[in-house]
């Protein structure tokens, strides 16, 4: 049994990286707050965090649970959808007007807004239903068919969490030097609307067609 623990480990880990990489809005907010250097270890703890929690009460059973309440996942699809949607709308309000275009010209945010940033990350996370379809349910009914080494599989995909939204938060800055213009600052903040509005659309045109 010990010697399986690595791959088992390792598995998880690969698992839980092609899940959390894909463009969404999570990584597409953590990318923002990276670049502009703010809250950027509270966010990047939330995040890895949450995740954290996530997969270990898939891992738990909890998966279970949420699939004999869909109507749950269905009010987290309204009240993220909408989240996500008004979010998308400030974003580009911020793409359309040069002046609040420059993200790195605020290196002296005040406390109020680290709060706002870690609320909206938290809001971000725990309203977005794909987060318990992937961590609480995928991950783990595949860690579940790993029997006694479930929880080795899971802490592998903990680590990827950890790794990928570390680098995420902490290299986005290598970007700073090509945002320092207004234009490329607005062209982030474009896709990063773009990205919002889809998501939130989709959550809702979803949470729609289960309702109906």
């Amino acid at each position: 049994m010990t010697s399986g623990i690595l791959p088992t480990a390792l598995a998880g880990f690969g698992t839980g990286l092609s899940l959390i990489v894909a463009i969404g809005a999570q990584n597409a907010f953590v990318l923002r707050q990276g670049v502009r250097r703010q809250a950027v270890f509270a966010v990047v703890g939330i995040c890895a965090a949450s995740d954290a929690v996530l997969i270990a009460l898939g891992v738990a059973g909890l998966g279970a649970v949420v699939t004999a309440y869909p109507d749950a996942l269905t009010v987290v699809a309204v009240a993220g959808g909408a989240f996500l949607i008004g979010y998308g709308v400030l974003a580009a309000r911020r793409a359309l007007r040069p002046a609040d275009a420059s993200g790195l010209s605020t290196a002296g945010r005040t406390a109020g807004s680290v709060r706002t940033a870690v609320l909206t990350c938290l809001a971000m996370t725990w309203l977005n239903p794909h987060v318990y379809l992937d961590t609480v349910l995928l991950l783990g009914s595949v860690a579940a068919d790993r029997g006694s080494l479930r929880w080795a599989f899971a802490f592998g995909a903990m680590g990827a969490s950890v790794l990928w939204f570390t680098g995420l938060g902490y290299g986005a800055r290598l970007l700073s030097a090509t945002l320092a213009r207004p234009a490329a600052w607005r062209v982030l903040d474009g896709l990063v609307a773009a990205t919002m509005l889809v998501m939130g659309a989709m959550l809702l045109a979803r949470a729609g067609s289960v309702a109906g």
